[in-house]
């Protein structure tokens, strides 16, 4: 017998919830664009095999004959031309929208996937199946627990985006790629919605964690490493936000007024190096307005950039609720709808009756959805264990957040190789970060907190700073609650920070052999961070600095300062007074452990700064249009979409920010303007030192080769990272003064050991956007390769010549 599943329509309980924070007057509203009622739209879960001619196939249609789209043999195009041919128009206009809102906050039927959070819908009459989609830019994030079994389904918290790319090491980061989509692959998970590849564009996005770089070359090679490392497991990934999404204050609604220069040199950049060297099965439209017009709605974006300039062939999905006229997404080149609003099927519906959605145009898309479900391989009846080898790839999560936390500063201090007891300073110490919050957070079975790695570690941890920090916890309870469920989307934790008294610090002092202080910050979807108690360290952090300080170089002790968050903070004021300071980012789940790693040695540090660090938020060419009120997302913010607000009452960096900076974004606008920084774009120190030498360049036909050797000149085995740039001598141009090209990072070099890096860059890449002709050009003349430690580390050099 048949095993029918109802598509979700939405809980009870979330409805309630819904309406509670939408008011009494967001019920009509409601009941168009939340309830999907899907009919007879059930999904078949059995079907009978049968063979044909030796060949054994699931008969998805139960005609009995082999149709092309139920054989495997044959190619992805082959059988998506057919399932769409037998499809009717219905059908086709069902694919074009997910199931609903209960799968758009992952709720679901028991036999669905519990957490995940939209889904390509099943027809049933041809015996398509139902595809599932997670969030997943540090891990998936569906549920851990479900009904009806004690056994857990807990994932990989990896680190966060803006760690993996201080590693600025591709194959590492293929690598938890690859976990990721093993995880994927053993829960039933067909796309992951990641990774995040827009740019840094401003230090308080309260989304930079998800996302890699400020330099969009970083961005795109990163992204492209993730790609490839997921799909390698056949599971698809969805490369967001699409594009141009640089804050979340008015996501919904922001209109994003920028020069195509800078869309074409910065904001698309990352993502025309992943569509090109990764080819993903998906690209995620972002909420926002670029120009006056939502990206998802853009056929200029969608259609004549993404497909016709980069050759995309995958399909392009909405972010959850994004976008305003169904139907002329789907025009644009929007081919999937998520999470899919019976008010959305309503107007594709209507538009196809009127004629203004074409057949060919409702076709275009939908076969691009059928493609990705084939590659899904969901027709051929694959099934997963939900056991994945979590074990290893916590393995890989360890390595992977050593490699990429960077040492801002070391005197003589680290690793702690002759201490043994340590006095932990800070909430955060004991409170570690994995990670953000909202769509990039993850469901992980535990998270090591510093303290725990030290003691693994075989440090002793000063039972009077542990005792302290339990007091100020119980004393303080209520605000020690960790936000569950859909709070815990949208509102970050972040526990009142440990006032000490002199007294208290002193004792410790006296009876520790150092002290490591941990800052932490959270942020996340929904809002942005702000400059008070945020991008500045608060009156207690700095009272806690200097008191520590004091008190243990009074008695001759070394203080490090460990920094857990997920984006930039000003450093420059207090960075004198420590004796070391380790940037450790959010490292998922293992953190702990890899920051322990580092401070005892058995690890060196390598990473490098993938964004600046400034003296003062306001150097950024980009701070005079940056919203900076902290307004967080509200669900009435989703009413917004498609509201039409007279200039005269449009608020600046709200309904509209101006990208005045052009291509000025990071250190292109630092190094251009002669600023101070307080950490320069690719900073990072070792434990040893490495020498650069005997460059070469070479010009041949559309290509720049690059050799230099990287020698070890220090005293522990470790790795460094060369950042290639380029810089157009005697330019004519507006143009950066220089910028990354091309980068690569060297194996484990024990002392005095060599190894000559090799790193290309095309000669195209060394264009600019000449809007005069609306297209790319080509300065002739001299041009400076630049390689070096830093983006102000420059340690070889070499002109070339291009005509």
């Amino acid at each position: 017998m048949k095993k029918l599943i109802k598509i979700t329509l939405i809980g009870l309980g979330s409805l309630i919830v819904l309406l509670l924070l939408a008011g009494g007057a967001g019920w009509m509203w409601l009941s168009s664009k939340f309830l999907d009622f899907e009919g007879d739209y059930t999904e078949k879960l059995d079907f009978k095999e049968v063979t044909v001619d030796g060949y054994t196939f699931l008969d998805r249609n139960e005609n009995g004959e082999l149709d092309v789209y139920e054989d495997s043999r044959r190619s992805v195009e082959e059988r998506a031309s057919d399932l769409l041919s037998q499809m009717n128009i219905n059908e086709k206009i069902h694919l074009l929208k997910g199931s609903g809102m209960a799968s758009g906050i992952g709720m679901g039927e028991p036999q669905g996937i519990p957490g995940a959070v939209g889904t390509i819908v099943p027809t049933p009459r041809l015996g398509i199946p139902t595809v599932y989609l997670s969030d997943g830019p540090a891990g998936l994030r569906i549920e851990p627990t479900r009904p009806g079994t004690d056994r857990t389904f807990y994932c990989t918290a990896f680190p966060i985006a803006t760690l993996l790319a201080s590693t600025w090491n591709l194959d590492l980061v293929q690598e938890v790629g690859d976990a990721m989509g093993n995880e994927a692959v053993e829960y039933g998970i067909d796309v992951i919605l990641g990774p995040g590849a827009n740019i840094h564009r401003h230090p308080l996005c309260g989304r930079n964690f998800e996302y890699y770089s400020e330099d969009p070359v970083l961005t795109g090679k990163m992204g492209a490493a993730m790609v490839n490392g997921i799909e390698a497991n056949n599971i698809g990934t969805s490369v967001k936000h699409y594009v141009a999404n640089n804050q979340e204050t008015e996501r919904f609604k922001n209109d994003v007024i920028v020069s195509e220069r800078a869309m074409r040199e910065i904001y698309l950049k990352g993502f025309e190096i992943i569509v090109k060297e990764a080819q993903p099965w998906t690209i995620m439209s972002s909420y926002n307005k670029v120009n006056g017009t939502y990206t998802s709605e853009s056929r200029y974006l969608l259609t004549e950039v993404l497909r016709g300039d980069w050759g995309f062939d995958g399909l392009v999905m909405s972010d959850w609720f994004g976008g305003h006229d169904a139907v002329a997404q789907i025009q644009a080149g929007n081919d999937l709808l998520e999470p899919g609003t019976k008010n959305q099927w309503d107007a594709l519906k209507e538009g196809y009756e009127e004629g203004v959605l074409s057949s060919k145009v409702i076709d275009t898309s939908v076969k691009r959805i059928l493609e990705l479900i084939i590659k899904s391989r969901k027709l051929d009846g694959e099934t997963y264990t939900n056991n994945p080898d979590l074990n290893a790839h916590a393995r890989t999560t360890r390595q992977s957040a050593a490699e990429g936390m960077v040492l801002l500063k070391n005197e003589a201090t680290l690793p702690l190789t002759s201490t043994n007891n340590v006095a932990l300073f800070g909430v955060t110490s004991f409170e570690f970060i994995a990670g953000g919050t909202g769509s990039g957070d993850v469901n992980e079975a535990y998270t090591v907190s510093l303290e725990e790695g030290l003691r693994n570690a075989g440090f002793t941890i000063n039972p009077t700073s542990k005792a302290l920090f339990e007091a100020h916890k119980a004393a303080n309870a209520e605000q020690f609650i960790r936000p569950e469920g859909m709070n815990a989307m949208f509102q970050p934790y972040n526990p009142p920070q440990i006032k000490y008294t002199s007294e208290q610090i002193e004792e410790l002092a006296g009876a520790s052999d150092a002290a490591i202080i941990t800052i932490g910050r959270n942020a996340g979807e929904g809002g942005d961070r702000v400059v008070e108690n945020d991008f500045l360290l608060n009156e207690t952090e700095q009272q806690m600095i200097t008191q520590v300080m004091k008190a243990f170089h009074d008695v001759g002790k070394q203080v490090v300062v460990v920094l857990n968050i997920g984006g930039v903070i000003e450093t420059d004021s207090w960075k004198a007074q420590p004796d070391a300071i380790l940037l450790a980012w959010q490292g998922g789940q293992e953190g702990g452990n890899s920051v322990a790693d580092i401070l005892s040695g058995q690890v060196n540090p390598s990473g490098k700064l993938p964004m600046t660090f400034p003296k003062n938020l306001s150097d950024h060419a980009s701070d005079a249009n940056f919203p900076k009120s902290g307004k967080m997302m509200r669900m009435t913010d989703m009413f917004k979409t498609g509201e039409v607000i007279p200039e005269s009452k449009q608020i600046k960096n709200e309904d509209f920010t101006e990208y005045e900076e052009g291509i000025y974004v990071g250190y292109r606008h630092f190094d251009k303007q002669g600023l101070d920084v307080s950490y320069p774009f690719g900073f990072g120190l070792s434990y040893t030192n490495f020498d650069y030498s005997a460059m070469e360049v070479q010009v041949s036909g559309d290509t720049i080769s690059v050799g230099v050797s990287v020698t070890n000149t220090g005293e522990v085995t470790g790795k460094e990272v060369v950042q290639l740039y380029v810089s157009k001598v005697g330019t004519t141009i507006d143009r950066p003064i220089r910028e990354l090209e091309a980068f690569g990072k060297t194996q484990a070099l024990a002392p005095g050991e060599s190894e000559v890096l090799k790193m290309t860059v095309m000669i195209s890449e060394l264009r600019y956007w000449d809007e005069g002709s609306n297209g790319w050009k080509l300065e002739p003349g001299e041009y400076k390769v630049l390689v070096g430690a830093s983006s102000r580390d420059i340690r070889e050099e070499s002109l070339v010549t291009i005509n």
